[in-house]
């Protein structure tokens, strides 16, 4: 068997990703996204298998039962990762393979996962679990003059509801 840590890191140095090994054996990748800036996912070999862990958003300020339903119903369609909860509430993506399935493709199959989710799912878990923070800073950037182009998203939640 390959040592996997040599393999992740060939995999990162190939691939041009946004990486630093802060030990070694353990790998924090920066993957650019579209909805959300970035992902930090940390990638840490064990005795036994690799961890994977990748934060998606902070703890939901409203609707947390409606957000915990969501992320449940997204979990039956994961690959090597689910979505979690920490002890403060915050949502992460975390997983754990074999070190016998750390192979190239299987770090490019796990990193394009986690980018996936954390990415395409980070608007509709903001609309979910932050409805009311986003039509504050809405109102607060209007009320001052300021764009608003980054919450486009959330037309929706920042009309006036005549206009729906």
């Amino acid at each position: 068997m390959a040592d996997p840590a040599q393999v992740i890191e060939d995999f990162l140095r190939d691939s041009g990703a946004d990486w630093e090994a802060p030990r070694p054996g353990h790998f924090v990748v920066t993957l650019p996204g579209t909805r959300k800036l970035s992902t930090t996912c940390s990638l840490v070999v064990g005795r036994h298998a690799l961890s994977v862990n990748a934060f998606v958003i902070r703890h939901p300020e409203e609707n947390a039962a409606g957000v915990h339903r969501w992320l449940l119903e997204r979990n039956t369609r994961l690959y090597g990762v689910a979505f979690a909860v920490d002890r403060l509430g915050d949502v992460y993506l975390a997983g754990r393979l074999p070190l016998a399935a750390v192979t190239p493709e299987e770090v490019d199959r796990i990193l394009g996962t986690v980018l996936e989710h954390a990415d395409g799912s980070f608007n509709t878990l903001l609309e979910l679990g932050f409805a009311g923070a986003i039509r504050k800073e809405y109102a607060w950037r209007r009320a001052r003059g300021e764009s608003t182009r980054n919450l486009d998203a959330f037309t929706h939640l920042t009309r006036p509801r005549d206009e729906h």
